[in-house]
């Protein structure tokens, strides 16, 4: 099948270098007219490029020498080998590809590794079955390169003979890239470190530690939405994060974590929304100017079933638990499965994922949320570089109650994604926990209980009494604010507030600053 060289002026919103013609993705998705953001752009340039490849602003341009040629299996190679594997994009190139083309393609080529994995990729992603005899008794290939991506199994698909490493399913799959950072993260075993931090400490400083800090991952969870619950909300997410791990994500326990979540325990309504969801805003007519769009609601149940079973993948392989709770928890956001409450639920699941996989020391947590706010910049990029190039994909009409209508099939969108950049960030989030967090808060029990029995020895107050007057000092800049020692503590000289100050300012001395 011939694919015509194409030069256009700009492809989805980018203009074309000069002197280059698109290639690879690109070019198979502008001259099938593919509707699905390609996210890696690039070209061939008609002259030499001193390396092979050079970046432009978006685009990779490529050596004259790296021409493909003008025919389905070329741009296909050409994708294959040097660009970045796109599942979204590889599916809809292969849905708009005439089934004649593809079967004359393979037949001409049983062996080829490429042209096995493009029959793979077919099948799995499409569910359809081409007419073609299953494949010769060959070497088998890798669907996805161990040494680019994150792969999970070698199951093998002896129709085709390639090994199935994909982490999802042709209904739902995840991609992530090995990148030097994430190698990088991965190799520090930031589980045993926590393990080996709170060793050294008694179990009753850390309960304490571990209290604390998921006192304050819950506040910051829901100060991420813009909210201040009361405190028995708090707690329903800090019963709902102790308790992960300890039943399986299936629907129901999706349907619980949410109830509890949104405190709404006694609700009789359980299940995925009814309705579209967006996120925006709104004009001066209340009609709706989203920025983001979940999956249609006639849709969510199928793709929340398609992450259940990725899900499942994740946990029987050896993939990184981090890795495994980024593409559950991002890929549960980016679906949106109910009409409130998904943030929360989202940075819940990676708690789930986490004490799971065993990665989470028992009865700690590590407060992603607290870095997620933050980080509140950082994390909102990260989402919106996924969910941002989707929406000109996205045919909607808004309705009379402010709401949307989606009028085109999306689900697509949502069950293929690169994950890579969602797991740099929740590792970044992970190591901020394990390296400055944590043994913060040691340090400072270590400082606080150290304070307290030096005042008891020296004023002879109960523990209570230390603890306020540590309190008041320290939310004071490290002086005793005179009002209130008037009032509540009348007894004491001026001589003793400055031993009590000089108490304080010591054993606190560097905290601080750090």
């Amino acid at each position: 099948m011939q694919i015509q060289d194409a030069t256009p002026d700009f492809f989805q919103g980018s203009p074309l270098p000069q002197g280059a013609d698109l290639v690879g993705w690109s070019a198979l998705a502008h001259s099938l007219d593919v509707a699905a953001p390609v996210r890696n752009l690039s070209c061939v340039s008609q002259r030499h490029v001193r390396g092979g490849k050079r970046s432009d602003g978006t685009w990779n341009i490529y050596d004259k020498r790296y021409r493909p040629e003008s025919t389905l299996e070329g741009h296909l190679t050409f994708a294959m080998r040097h660009e970045t594997i796109d599942l979204l994009v590889l599916k809809r190139i292969l849905e708009a590809v005439p089934e004649t083309a593809l079967v004359e393609m393979i037949r001409a080529k049983p062996r080829g590794a490429t042209t096995r994995r493009i029959w793979f990729f077919f099948e799995t992603l499409t569910g359809k079955r081409l007419d073609i005899a299953d494949a010769p008794a060959v070497t088998a290939v890798n669907a996805l390169d161990p040494d680019r991506y994150y792969t999970a199994g070698r199951r093998i698909s002896p129709r085709h003979r390639v090994r199935d490493n994909l982490l999802g399913t042709g209904e739902l799959c995840p991609v992530i890239r090995r990148t030097p950072k994430l190698e990088k993260m991965i190799a520090l075993d930031l589980s045993a470190k926590t393990r080996d931090t709170i060793g050294k400490v008694g179990a009753q400083l850390i309960a304490r530690a571990a209290s604390f800090v998921l006192l304050e991952d819950s506040r910051a969870s829901f100060e991420i939405e813009g909210e201040h619950p009361p405190v028995n909300r708090l707690e329903g997410w800090g019963r709902a994060v102790m308790e992960a791990g300890q039943r399986p994500l299936r629907h129901a326990e999706i349907y619980r974590l949410h109830s509890i979540l949104i405190g709404n325990d006694r609700s009789k309504t359980t299940g995925y929304r009814t309705e579209e969801v967006f996120l925006g805003s709104r004009n001066r007519y209340y009609e709706p100017l989203p920025e983001f769009i979940g999956t249609r609601h006639d849709d969510v149940e199928r793709v929340m079933t398609a992450l259940k079973e990725c899900g499942d993948r994740l946990r029987n392989s050896k993939i990184d638990p981090v890795l495994h709770a980024a593409c559950v928890a991002f890929g549960f956001v980016y679906i949106h499965p109910f009409t409130d409450g998904n943030g929360r639920l989202h940075r819940c699941l990676i708690h789930q994922v986490l004490a799971e996989r065993g990665f989470t020391p028992p009865q700690m947590v590590f407060p992603v949320s607290s870095v997620m706010l933050n980080r509140i910049d950082d994390y909102g990029a990260t989402l919106r570089a996924h969910s941002g190039p989707l929406m000109q994909f996205i045919a909607w009409r808004a309705l009379p109650n402010g709401n949307v209508e989606v009028t085109n099939d999306t689900s697509d969108l949502y069950r293929y994604y690169d994950c890579t950049n969602e797991a740099e960030f929740l590792y970044d989030c992970i190591l901020q926990t394990t390296e400055s967090d944590l043994p913060r808060e040691i340090d400072y029990l270590k400082r606080h209980d150290a304070v307290v029995k030096q005042i008891i020895n020296a004023f002879d107050v109960p523990n209570r009494t230390a603890e306020d007057i540590i309190m008041l000092i320290r939310r004071n800049g490290g002086v005793f604010p005179k009002k209130r020692r008037k009032k509540e503590f009348p007894e004491l000289t001026e001589s003793q507030t400055a031993a009590l100050e000089a108490i304080v300012a010591e054993g606190f001395a560097g905290f601080d600053q750090e």
